[in-house]
């Protein structure tokens, strides 16, 4: 079975940085475009980053330059660098599989809590 489990999520402070991690089962994180998503109280989800089988990388305008989302094939686990976070970036936080006619694959999510 194809299991999807984030962590590394908690609270850190304005300025702070958090790592998470995305442990994958059942799939290659090489194989398929791997994303981040997040989504605060009351609003859509929202894609952060993506990184694709082509190691093709992209960010949402707002993480340009703070955030940095790559994978380790040996341990199957996608990461996402998080750096100069702000309360804006307050969310929980998805790890995706785009597996393109075959669908998507999320993750259970993870808390990022940006705080004083």
């Amino acid at each position: 079975q194809v299991q999807l489990v984030e962590s590394g999520g908690g609270l850190v402070q304005p300025g702070g940085s958090l790592r998470l991690s995305c442990a994958a089962s059942g799939i290659d994180v090489s194989m398929f475009r791997m994303g981040w998503y997040r989504q605060a109280p009351g609003k859509q989800r929202e894609l952060v980053a993506t990184v694709s089988s082509g190691a093709t990388i992209n960010y949402v305008t707002s993480v340009k330059g703070r955030f940095i989302i790559s994978r380790d094939g040996a341990k199957n686990t996608v990461y996402l660098q998080m750096n100069s976070l702000k309360p804006e970036d307050t969310a929980v936080y998805y790890c995706n599989a785009y597996l393109g006619d075959n669908g998507d694959y999320w993750g259970q999510g993870t808390q990022v809590t940006v705080s004083s």
